[in-house]
């Protein structure tokens, strides 16, 4: 019979999971409400619930975090890709390209500015050469993350276990090396390029761009207008005033007062202060900003007399604030010097006032801003699709010593001359002493929930091995798979942590899996670590669903994906990834 402790330690598990698969609150709340409830229940001590704010690990993500964001806005990258991408006018030669290049970044840089930074280049090139950018959207973030599961700091997943290894209690793991995860992620990026040009282009769906895929009242940005005081449209029937006739956009829904207008037909009259409903794609909202239109959208105003004002669109990042907040509570002119002019949720009809939807994340947002909009947003908040500049020019020598910088840290740590930690902490301090960055632009780069999630995972692990809810999951797993020895526990474990993965958060499965898979090996007999790699690679590689990984969502709006897609050529790619991961780690540790 469990102890009362350990029954607490549980329901909280139950609560995490079905609080991240159905949304009720951000990550960071669930795993905050979670560890709490264990130290008010005298599970965790204050040290214990604060012991993983003190892991370095943490802080190495977070730097690197930062350095990526410093290189990102250099140029150094877009320079580089410009250069790399010149001829290439074929499928298989840009995506060629593309997956190589995002690889290979993506192995030391944090994968979802990388992301962020290749969109752009992506629809620009497909629209150029007449291509879907559904062909190439899912491929990029597959790229990037089969890259960044090649290398300790290529994602964070890999970092928070070995901060976890670090921290284990029994203080009898070797912690992990730079270059420890390259045996299985060097093949898997091999044979996930294979896979993608060859099988993933036949499964890949051809759809059109967000924003020109318009089809009846469906998969299209929903917007809202007005009709502006002493408008030459007062008065006139729909036909006449070629509302209902607008190239790409369609009226749907008309708000009179109190009253909604759904059967509006031709002969319809508009009369002053009518607010209407229009489903379209994004290029049509400049027609109706133009003054001449005799529309306005509600809350742009003074944007209208702006001269440096542009149309930008945005995907809502997993960590960002504005999750769950109606749009009215959120104040995007305060904030980010910008007015929401439309919403776009992919697979979703959207109806009713804007101002009163609540945003998601995933949510593709298009608004009309300031021509600074970058500088007052993070990229915690929300990712640009359309192309908006944030680059600063610097002297060359300068972008050759932050280069040159990142380059001998990541050698060096991997060498052993120093800690990844002091490499990275001493390359910040060279980058604001060269002025590459100031402390205002480092603060907003800081992902303050990831930082609490990450730290909070690591209490979970200690209230999982010190009630023994560990060992009794480990028991159950031990018990259905020791028949089939360490291959079989390898496999299960893959399974496992891949669909918590998929559905709820890599981190949270991580945290759960972590201690389950070392009592699990040392019941059984065996070394632990394969079965801590194992863990990591599938709870970073993840396919399977557009909500799993970071980069899948950015994603899945601009490329009008379904959840079906990415099962569809995820998860034939996660099945390879499991019988390679557990081939070369059973060869390797002799299970």
């Amino acid at each position: 019979m469990p102890s009362l402790d350990a029954i607490i330690v549980i329901i909280g598990i139950i609560f995490i999971l079905i609080s991240l698969y159905t949304d009720i609150m951000g990550p960071a709340l669930t795993f905050l409400v979670v560890i709490i409830t264990y130290g008010f229940a005298g599970i965790l001590s204050p040290s214990e619930i604060l012991t993983g704010f003190a892991n370095e690990q943490i802080m190495v993500i977070i730097m690197l975090l930062l350095l990526g964001d410093i290189i990102r806005r250099t140029a150094v990258i877009e320079f580089i890709f410009d250069r790399l991408f010149i001829g290439a006018k074929s499928y298989k030669g840009f995506m060629g390209r593309m997956m190589m290049i995002v690889a290979g970044f993506s192995a030391f840089l944090n994968n979802t500015p990388l992301v962020a930074l290749m969109m752009p280049y992506v629809n620009n090139w497909c629209k150029k050469n007449n291509f879907s950018p559904s062909k190439f959207l899912m491929p990029l973030s597959f790229a990037a993350i089969l890259g960044g599961c090649a290398t300790l700091i290529g994602t964070s997943t890999n970092l928070i276990v070995n901060g976890l290894v670090i921290d284990w209690e029994k203080g009898d793991l070797p912690e992990l090396h730079l270059f420890d995860f390259a045996y299985v992620g060097i093949p898997m990026i091999v044979i996930g390029f294979l896979y993608i040009l060859f099988i993933g282009e036949k499964l890949l769906p051809k759809n059109k761009p967000l924003g020109q895929a318009y089809s009846g009242k469906e998969a299209q940005y929903v917007f809202e207008a007005q009709l502006r005081k002493g408008s030459h449209l007062i008065g006139l029937q729909l036909e006449e005033s070629g509302l209902s006739s607008m190239e790409g956009v369609e009226l749907i829904e008309i708000q009179r007062g109190d009253n909604k207008l759904h059967n509006h037909n031709k002969e319809t009259i508009l009369n002053e202060g009518d607010v209407l409903f229009f489903a379209g794609y994004s290029e049509s909202i400049g027609d109706i900003l133009d003054p001449k239109s005799g529309l306005t959208f509600s809350e742009v105003g003074a944007f209208h007399k702006k001269s440096h004002t542009e149309i930008v669109e945005v995907v809502v990042s997993q960590n960002s604030t504005l999750i769950n907040k109606r749009v009215k509570e959120i104040n995007f002119r305060a904030r980010f010097d910008a007015t929401l002019l439309a919403i776009h949720r992919n697979g979703e009809k959207l109806t009713g006032k804007i101002s009163n939807l609540k945003i998601k994340a995933g949510d593709a947002l298009l608004m009309l801003a300031s021509a600074d909009i970058t500088k007052r947003t993070s990229p915690q908040e929300f990712y640009f699709i359309s192309k908006v500049k944030d680059i600063k020019k610097f002297k060359f020598y300068k972008l050759f010593i932050l280069l040159g910088g990142t380059a001998a840290a990541i050698i060096l740590s991997a060498l052993g001359f120093i800690s990844l930690f002091m490499a990275l902490a001493i390359l910040l301090i060279l980058s604001m002493a060269l002025k590459l960055a100031n402390p205002k632009d480092l603060s907003r780069s800081i992902d303050y929930n990831l930082a609490i999630i990450i730290a909070l995972s690591l209490s979970l692990g200690i209230a999982m091995v010190k009630t023994g809810v560990a060992d009794m999951i480990s028991q159950t797993v031990t018990h259905l798979l020791e028949p089939l020895g360490g291959v079989g526990l390898l496999t299960g474990l893959y399974i496992i942590t891949a669909i918590l993965a998929a559905y709820i958060t890599n981190k949270a499965a991580v945290a759960i899996l972590f201690p389950i898979a070392i009592t699990s090996a040392t019941q059984m007999g065996l070394n632990p670590m394969p079965f801590i790699l194992v863990v990591a690679f599938a709870a970073a590689a993840n396919f399977m669903t557009p909500i799993g990984y970071q980069t899948n969502l950015m994603v899945y709006g601009p490329g009008r994906y379904s959840f079906n897609d990415f099962m569809k050529v995820g998860a034939p790619l996660t099945f390879l990834y499991m019988i390679v991961t557990v081939g070369i780690l059973s060869y390797m540790y002799l299970l």
